[in-house]
């Protein structure tokens, strides 16, 4: 519940920020894309963690090397699924919401190539 709850709160705040929400929750067999917005040109992926007790500092435990690669995978096979999107810039992002402090995006938390 706390996940779905963060996602919707993300979803809205970066409405918010004039990005469009295209996907929620996508999923295949390699693993889940919280949300897949645009921003301007730029197709978003977008990794939702909503943690009461960690903070930012322990993002790297839930976004490390091995769900990043997921995170890859699955949009690959979204963009594969949805060639519309297949001529837009991509980028991978991290949204960390902690009750009682404000919404942290991390535009461009990781790429391909990290």
């Amino acid at each position: 519940m706390v996940g779905i709850t963060g996602e919707s709160d993300a979803a809205s705040a970066l409405e918010g920020k004039g990005m469009q929400l295209v996907f929620r929750n996508f999923r295949t067999k390699t693993g889940e894309i919280d949300l897949i917005l645009l921003d301007g040109e730029a197709l978003v992926f977008a990794e939702v963690k909503k943690w009461p007790v960690y903070g930012l500092e322990n993002l790297e435990l839930a976004v490390n090397p091995k769900k990043q690669r997921r995170i890859i995978e699955t949009a690959k096979y979204f963009l594969a699924a949805h060639r519309e999107y297949k001529y837009r810039s991509i980028r991978f992002d991290v949204v960390f919401l902690k009750p009682g402090e404000p919404m942290v995006h991390l535009v461009s938390a990781f790429t391909e190539s990290t």
